[in-house]
């Protein structure tokens, strides 16, 4: 019988891992199983047997290598758009303050000393990507600076709009003005888009707060928008120091999130 089974497996022509996992298995229950599962115990043997592929090592440098390559561009990409950052803010500071000074308007003088203050923040964040690393101590120290000087301006804006409102000055249109503040109020929402994008790409929450206070910029170069053209066409004086009123929530708000140690730009 053994001799009779022996030759009825070989005649089926059975695979090596089938063959040598019978070798522990008695001839005729051997050969009923087979009868039964028809072929299917061979391949479940076999997988059994059949070792995990192993992934060259060529494919964990190769994915390696992406993943480099993609952080590379991610961080070419962010310094680029914050030096395009900074290079605006200091145009639109230094624009935005001389044409307050021109034409003695509160709601410019708001917005340009807010950039002006925010451009220390954009350094400070410019600075976190281009050296890798910044120790935290020294951004919370410099976002709390800013803090402090955005305060100041609020309340040296809130002094020059209610003086002005009470006579003590009258501002005067300006077309510079209308000019600096309407680029600004289509550059900002770029600028916020993309940051927002490449901080969802790298995960950096100092990016995330610096598109979200460019969002804030785009708001308030509306309201200045709106102050300088109602008195640029309809000669309403009080429409610019309302204006600048109107501006200094944000600003107040700003400051709160900067004194928190939160990097904020504009």
């Amino acid at each position: 019988m053994g001799e009779r089974l022996s030759l009825r497996a070989s005649s089926f022509k059975l695979t090596g891992c089938w063959e040598e996992r019978a070798r522990g298995v008695s001839a005729a229950r051997f050969f009923l199983i087979w009868r039964g599962t028809r072929g299917s115990f061979a391949q479940s043997i076999c997988a059994r047997k059949r070792r995990r592929p192993h992934r060259p090592r060529w494919h964990n440098v190769l994915v390696t290598s992406i993943a480099q390559i993609t952080a590379q561009e991610h961080l070419r990409r962010i310094r680029k758009i914050q030096t395009i950052t900074i290079a605006w803010m200091l145009v639109e500071a230094a624009v935005s303050l001389f044409a307050s000074w021109r034409a003695h308007s509160p709601a410019l003088l708001a917005f340009g000393g807010d950039s002006a203050i925010e451009l220390l923040s954009a350094m400070v964040v410019l600075w976190r990507f281009r050296a890798g690393t910044i120790h935290e101590h020294a951004e919370r120290r410099a976002a709390r600076i800013a803090g402090g000087l955005l305060l100041a301006l609020a309340v040296y804006v809130v002094a020059a709009a209610l003086a002005t409102l009470l006579g003590y000055g009258e501002p005067k249109p300006s077309l510079l003005g209308i000019a600096i503040v309407t680029v600004a109020a289509m550059m900002m929402p770029w600028l916020a888009r993309e940051k927002r994008r490449l901080s969802a790409a790298t995960g950096s929450a100092a990016l995330r707060a610096d598109a979200a206070q460019s969002g804030v910029c785009a708001y308030l170069a509306v309201i200045a928008l709106i102050g300088l053209t109602v008195n640029a066409i309809w000669q309403v004086r009080w429409a610019d120091p309302v204006a600048a009123l109107a501006i200094v929530p944000l600003i107040v708000w700003e400051a709160r999130q900067a004194l928190r140690g939160q990097p904020c730009s504009c």
